[in-house]
């Protein structure tokens, strides 16, 4: 699956006349919605967990391309209503649509001039719902995309993954697939729906460069000012996606996105009520857009067309905070400091910062390392009278004077006004009133490698970390923290491993905390005891496992807590 992605890091558009809505926007809706909708992950009586689009795969419900279709037949979106879309997409504060005209069960959710598999001919529906979408975005001032798979395709002759024959027994080639579907589909979206903002291609696979290079053309010639997605394949789009459901720890340079859900499935799953809250969505976005990213979120419409009543509700109360404080997300630049911070995280606009708190000190006091120089004012928004806030610098460390009680329920903005841009230390400060969760992302490995992972949680739910993984007796991790305070700290670790596993942790004063505890398959906090930091200052933190299965550990975090 990762393979099929072609994600990985940003990268720098073909064309800066393309794009706008997505370069400046940073947030959009994405729909997942075909015949997979009406099925809802339920197939001759059975519920299958995961996600709903890839119903037909082996892996599911190994549906056969004959029977599938026939499913059409009972395909009533009757309650599918594009000017509520669009107002809900408008109301969450997204600036772009971008839906599914093809997925890979090869239904066409538009009227498609060479596939009769498609959503007037194939049902009693009858209407061409991408028409009265793209109309209703017109209409509402926000921009439309489309969905295309490209590469699969299970239901037509000669698609990846499909038949390998006709309906007449006669063999069939992608080529064949390509020419005869593909490409007159992707020609037909791309001229018949008025101005779009991009395609979004999906999991290119094997698909040969010459394929793609094909569709790039294709769409850039009918739509000089769209964006090609890059898992087109071949590095040929106009930015990268990162892995499904992937937000980063670190900020990722050139024009990237992160594609995520509002629950746990992009297609509609009956069962699936695991919501995400609107303060997750919105931290999400910010946090997206504070890497540098634009942030695209899934909502698949119920099986009459409709759009989920929590989905909804999640999506404008979130929206309501962002109508607030657009500065923090439409046409904002990433953190100076490059990572999220114990109380949040930060995004830019020319001379201002917006410190994003999603955790609100209760001490009345504010730590943000590394800015120790070119802060003309400092302002709580939201106030009544946007209040003024006192601060001093304290070495490496600005501090800010706030009110015990939070102006925003979800997430506080407190605005720095600076002489010139943003210079910021990028330190890894472990803050004195707040836990601080430190991921291995940021140190350096001796003996043992440090690398990605990801893996599903049900069929297409994915995870992401980064791992130091491959321990030895020799291995060692480290990294440089900077204390503000003096004192105990509760030190924990998250790990996976097999079995118990003795781990080492050591600072450069030769404070040393060693322990053993149990370990499980999955990511889990274990504590490991109280470390000292006789005075304020930078150490160097070094993890190393002293006994157990190296071979199964792996180490994502440590995490600091102030002992009182």
């Amino acid at each position: 699956m990762e393979e099929m992605w072609d994600g990985g890091s940003g990268k720098s558009a073909v064309s800066q006349n393309r794009g706008k809505l997505f370069r400046e926007g940073k947030y959009a809706l994405f729909i997942h919605w075909g015949i997979y909708s009406q099925l809802a992950n339920k197939w001759q009586g059975k519920t299958y967990y995961g996600i709903g689009e890839w119903l037909m795969n082996k892996s599911m419900a190994n549906i056969p391309p004959a029977e599938y279709k026939l499913a059409a037949s009972s395909f009533h979106p009757d309650q599918f209503d594009a000017t509520a879309i669009v107002k809900l997409a408008k109301d969450a504060g997204m600036r772009y649509i971008v839906i599914t005209s093809k997925h890979h069960d090869g239904f066409s959710m538009f009227h498609s001039k060479v596939n009769p598999f498609n959503i007037v001919n194939a049902t009693d529906f009858k209407r061409d719902p991408m028409i009265e979408l793209a109309q209703a975005c017109k209409e509402g001032g926000i921009g439309f995309g489309f969905y295309y798979s490209q590469n699969q395709d299970w239901t037509y002759p000669g698609g990846n993954g499909g038949p390998k024959v006709d309906a007449q027994g006669k063999a069939k080639s992608f080529d064949d697939y390509f020419w005869e579907k593909c490409y007159p589909e992707v020609q037909q979206i791309t001229t018949g729906y008025g101005p779009i903002e991009l395609v979004w291609f999906d999991t290119p696979g094997g698909m040969d460069k010459k394929y793609a290079q094909k569709l790039v053309e294709l769409v850039h010639k009918n739509q000089p000012g769209a964006y090609v997605s890059g898992r087109v394949g071949h590095g040929l789009g106009d930015y990268s996606t990162l892995g499904d459901m992937e937000v980063p720890r670190e900020n990722v340079d050139g024009i990237w996105e992160t594609v995520d859900v509002a629950n746990d499935s992009w297609g509609y799953a009956w069962y699936d009520n695991n919501w995400k809250s609107s303060r997750e969505i919105l931290q999400r976005t910010l946090s997206t857009v504070a890497r540098g990213g634009t942030y695209m979120l899934n909502v698949g419409p119920k099986p009459d067309g409709s759009i989920p009543d929590q989905a909804g509700l999640a999506l404008r109360n979130a929206g309501a905070w962002i109508k607030r404080y657009p500065e923090t997300v439409y046409g904002a630049q990433a953190s100076p400091w490059k990572h999220a911070l114990p109380w949040g995280d930060a995004t830019v606009q020319g001379d201002r910062i917006s410190l994003l708190v999603y955790h609100w000190p209760a001490d009345g006091t504010l730590y943000v390392p590394g800015l120790t120089k070119g802060v003309q004012s400092i302002k709580l928004r939201g106030s009544k009278d946007q209040e003024k806030l006192n601060c001093t610098f304290e070495k490496d460390w600005l501090k800010i004077d706030i009110p015990k009680i939070a102006p925003e329920k979800m997430v506080s903005v407190i605005e720095i006004k600076l002489n010139g841009t943003a210079q910021v230390e990028e330190m890894l400060g472990v803050d004195p009133a707040l836990e601080t969760v430190i991921p291995v992302d940021f140190g350096e490995v001796e003996g043992c490698n440090k690398e990605g992972k990801s893996w599903m949680e049900k069929f297409g739910e994915w995870k992401h970390v980064v791992q130091v993984r491959k321990w030895t007796e020799k291995s060692k991790f480290s990294y440089e923290i900077a204390v503000k305070k003096p004192g105990y700290y509760q030190v924990d670790m998250n790990y996976a491993g097999e079995g118990r596993m003795v781990w080492r942790i050591e600072n450069s004063a030769g404070e040393v905390v060693q322990n053993q505890q149990e370990s499980a398959h999955v990511y889990n906090w274990y504590p490991w005891g109280w470390m000292k930091f006789e005075k304020a200052g930078r150490y160097k933190i070094t993890v190393s496992l002293v006994e157990g299965n190296g071979d199964k550990a792996s180490l994502t975090a440590l995490r600091f807590k102030y002992v009182e």
